[in-house]
C-alpha cells in the first residue's frame, strides 16, 4: 500500500513530464522484478521499491537550479528532497533512512552496500540504456563490471539482445 501511496504522490510531484513519470515507473518496475525474483525480504523489497520511485525526485529541481540533472546534484538534492516526501508517511525512520541512502547514492557504482542498493543501481541502468541510447560495448561492459544479480543479468541480456 505505501509503494502504491508513494508511486501516485511522484506522478504528481513530476506535474506532467512524461519523461520523468515513465523513466521512474520503469525503473520500479524491473526494481520489483529483480527484487522478488531475488527472493528479498520483504522491508528490504519496500527500500528498493521506495528508492526506485524516488531515485530522480531532485531532476525537476536540479534542472531549475543547476540548468542540469548533474549526477552528484541530484544525489544531494534528492536525498533532502526524499526524506521530506517521505516524512508524511510516518514510516519507521529505519527504513526512511534508507530509502534516503539509496537515493543519495544512486549513481555511485563504488561500494555498493546491499542488494537493494546493487538492484536499484541494475534497475535504473536497464532503462538508462535505452532512454540514453549506449552501445553494445557500454551495455557488456556495464553487465561484467556492475551487474551482479543473476536476475538483472538475464533481463540485461535479454533486453538488449546479448
Amino acid at each position: 500500500m505505501i509503494v502504491s501511496a508513494v508511486a501516485k504522490k511522484m506522478v504528481e510531484f513530476s506535474e506532467g513530464n512524461l519523461h520523468d513519470i515513465n523513466h521512474l515507473l520503469k525503473v520500479h518496475a524491473y526494481a520489483k522484478i529483480i527484487g522478488e525474483c531475488e527472493g528479498l525480504l520483504d522491508e528490504v523489497q519496500t527500500s528498493l521499491e521506495l528508492a526506485a520511485l524516488l531515485h530522480d525526485i531532485a531532476c525537476p529541481l536540479c534542472r531549475i537550479k543547476y540548468g542540469n540533472t548533474n549526477a552528484q546534484c541530484q544525489q544531494e538534492e534528492g536525498a533532502i528532497l526524499a526524506k521530506g516526501l517521505l516524512s508524511g508517511f510516518g514510516l519507521p525512520d529505519s527504513l526512511v533512512d534508507r530509502v534516503v541512502y539509496l537515493v543519495g547514492h544512486h549513481h555511485t557504482l563504488e561500494a555498493i552496500k546491499g542488494l537493494d542498493y546493487q538492484i536499484l543501481i541494475e534497475a535504473d541502468y536497464l532503462v538508462n540504456a535505452d532512454e540514453g541510447k549506449l552501445p553494445e560495448d557500454h551495455i557488456r561492459h556495464m553487465m561484467e563490471t556492475v551487474f551482479k544479480t543473476k536476475t538483472g543479468i538475464a533481463l540485461l541480456k535479454s533486453v538488449y539482445r546479448l
